[in-house]
């Protein structure tokens, strides 16, 4: 019943007391000497900076590995390099100092040109470098565990790109942490990029292949979060996806794999397969990081501005670490600015990139981890391109283009990790970033409203942020409304009946939860929302039935497991209860809520040591968890410590 997004803040960007290095351009350094040859001077630099995607087997449309292949595309590879076009590598020089920078020098780019303007010639063998070698299998070397795409996935002909999210299911019998991910897109030449995350509400097993084929399309995997604060993305030329040391992600039993594939158009059908292999560790992270988001869901550009631009700002309730950031626009994004402004007055920037391309975005980690301190002002601003001018424009001519997660939308982002140094500020990053996020999504929805009122879906989606945001009442119209346009939203009953319960109007929501749970018969949490109504009506047995219906549907529902446990505690059911409670721990080991209630299990079926570990562990994840410090109060009473 929650959704999540981001805050908009429109307004010019203006950057004090941070000067932007100067750029200097490639073209025309006076570089002398002897005429450079293929095999002294341009294959060292091909073979470094290129040879990873520009080989036999890769996506890229040609090889560098051989002097004549290389020769016959000179005067292409001077035009792409001198634009910095390739390699591909878009945050400028002087922002920010990345891990595995593709980016050309100025003496490099101006030794291209001249060898092919001074006749291409091929030099000593002597002094050709060793060519490069890559393993055939999987670079880590065998995985603990491969998942593979059941089915392949057929690429029809088309004009267009393809985005299509294919669901891997896991069969692991105990949750385990994940330290690398190895990506084979199976159809190189046709996978542009990949986007990794994981599926903990079966959302997208429940859209998976209804149109026939394996997967669904879209630009966002409904239900499908990046794990643990990772952002999980393959291009071609990236080897492996190695966690930081000591930040393995976890890998819960019953989730999903769920991969997002960029597809180019081809000409003729082609099938895709991909496969992930996981690699395993047993010692967990010492350290979970946290995504922040900036951005904008109230988009709405005109066509043919050159130049719109949305910005946003973010105050750290907290000392963190930045350890790497990931920004994301369409077609339409030009130019994209992210600073820092710290409490002494000093900025420190983050990223910049003068020449937007959709098509090479891709996660940045910094060499360094950047110390930003409490009170730090992170602040980003993207412009857009909606003119005709823009070749990437998809629309031609140009329309009004709005947010939305088509590739023929525009959304703005700006994903930060960041490493918060304790538990408790981890805590209360998540708190305070949870309701900006919820402020944010109100903005956007009540846009798409105004421009389309009578749609179900923009009218359920403001029902939803209101309610995310507390503000229950203003919940109703939108979604009464909603229901009026499309009487069978499942959706939208049940954002009302969550709406209806927050205000204590719990018989009132039973007739549309159980309205949703009917029309939405395989989704869990249809049913779990219905047993909440009902144990807030004062029907306890009633809501257990549904508890146990969400728990048939997804054995691997922590929630459900853990208000059932709740229940059975209270009809002193202990060794039912416990067996649940346990289950939900099992399942969430991150939630202070699960590990409160089964340390209060714990502590009533008198095993007070194990229970006391739980709730201490309750309070560790949550400091200020209420019940969680009355029993440890309680203990504490007894002289248990």
């Amino acid at each position: 019943m929650r959704v999540a997004c981001a805050l908009t803040v429109a307004g010019a960007l203006v950057v004090s007391g941070c000067k932007a290095p100067d750029r200097q351009p490639a073209a025309n350094l006076d570089v002398r000497g002897p005429a450079p040859t293929f095999n002294k001077d341009i294959a060292p630099i091909l073979f470094a900076q290129c040879a990873p995607c520009h080989r036999p087997g890769q996506a890229a449309p040609f090889a560098v590995l051989e002097y004549q292949e290389v020769k016959e595309r000179a005067e292409k590879i001077v035009r792409m390099t001198k634009a910095r076009r390739m390699p591909p590598w878009l945050p400028e020089a002087g922002f920010g100092e990345f891990v595995g920078e593709r980016r050309l020098t100025d003496t490099q780019i101006a030794t291209i040109e001249r060898w092919a303007n001074e006749g291409t010639a091929e030099g000593e063998a002597a002094d050709r470098p060793a060519t490069p070698q890559w393993p055939d299998g999987w670079q880590l070397g065998k995985p603990d565990l491969v998942v593979t795409m059941p089915k392949a996935y057929t690429v029809q002909p088309a004009e267009h790109d393809i985005f299509r999210n294919v669901v891997m299911r896991v069969a692991l019998p105990s949750g385990r942490f994940v330290r690398a991910v190895e990506f084979r897109p199976g159809a190189v030449p046709i996978v542009h990029h990949a986007v990794i995350s994981i599926d903990r509400t079966r959302a997208s097993r429940r859209r998976d292949g209804a149109d026939g084929q394996p997967g669904y399309d879209g630009m966002i995997a409904q239900g499908a979060q990046s794990p643990d604060g990772h952002f999980l993305g393959w291009t071609p030329g990236r080897g492996p996806i190695v966690a930081p040391e000591g930040m393995p992600w976890r890998l819960d039993p019953g989730s999903d794999i769920v991969v997002q594939l960029h597809l180019l158009p081809q000409l003729e059908p082609h099938a895709v397969q991909a496969s992930l292999g996981l690699y395993f560790t047993d010692v967990p992270p010492q350290h979970v990081p946290l995504m922040i988001k900036l951005g904008s869901k109230a988009i709405d550009i005109p066509a043919g501005d050159t130049a719109y631009a949305i910005t946003d700002s973010y105050v750290l309730p907290v000392d963190v670490d930045v350890l790497s950031i990931y920004p994301h626009a369409h077609y339409l994004g030009k130019e994209m600015q992210a600073y820092a402004a710290l409490p002494d007055g000093t900025t420190r920037w983050l990223l910049s990139i003068k020449r937007w391309d959709f098509h090479w975005q891709q996660e940045y980690r910094y060499q360094k981890p950047i110390a930003l301190p409490r009170g730090t002002t992170l602040t980003m601003k993207y412009t857009y391109d909606n003119s005709a001018g823009n070749a990437h424009n998809p629309h031609k001519p140009p329309v009004p283009v709005v947010y939305g997660p088509n590739s023929s939308d525009e959304m703005g982002d700006l994903w930060v990790q960041v490493l918060p140094r304790s538990p408790a500020d981890a805590a209360a990053l998540v708190r305070a970033f949870a309701e900006r996020e919820a402020r944010a999504n109100v903005a956007g929805a009540e846009l798409l409203v105004r421009r389309v009122p009578e749609d179900a879906k923009n009218q359920t989606f403001l029902g939803s942020s209101y309610v995310e945001s507390g503000r229950f009442a203003e919940a109703i119209p939108p979604l009464e409304h909603a229901l009026r346009l499309d009487p069978r939203s499942a959706n939208a009953h049940n954002q009302l009946g969550g709406a209806l319960v927050s205000l204590g109007r719990a018989r009132e929501a039973i007739p549309h939860l159980r309205q949703a749970a009917a029309l939405a018969p395989d989704d869990e949490r249809m049913q779990f929302n219905l047993g909440y109504a009902l144990n807030a009506a004062g029907l306890p047995v009633d809501a257990a039935q549904a508890f146990r219906r969400a728990i048939d549907i997804n054995p691997d529902f922590a929630e459900a497991h853990d208000n059932l446990g709740v229940f059975l505690l209270s009809r002193n059911q202990l060794a039912e209860a416990l067996v649940h409670l346990r289950k939900a721990v099992a399942l969430a080991p991150n939630s202070a809520d699960v590990h409160s209630n089964l340390g209060g299990a714990l502590v009533n079926a008198g095993k007070l040591d194990e229970g006391l570990q739980h709730i201490k562990r309750a309070l560790e994840l949550r400091p200020d968890h209420e019940l969680a410090r009355q029993n440890l109060a309680i203990l504490e009473r007894r002289g248990k410590r």
